[in-house]
């Protein structure tokens, strides 16, 4: 339940920087003239990269 958690609460924390929190395109610009499957696959793989260094750090 715990580890449900963590991904629950950094997926909500990726997404809202990037839809919402990111106004101007400082953070997130240079993705600017990628495709929307580019860019979802890339935040995809992001979210998964973090879920395996999370639980690879609680074992």
């Amino acid at each position: 339940m715990e580890t449900v958690g963590v991904m629950i609460m950094i997926a909500i924390a990726v997404a809202l920087d990037y839809f919402w929190f990111d106004r101007d395109r400082k953070r997130w610009g240079w993705m600017k003239n990628w495709t929307r499957l580019q860019r979802g696959l890339f935040l995809v793989s992001f979210f998964v990269a973090a879920m395996v260094i999370y639980i690879g750090m609680s074992l």
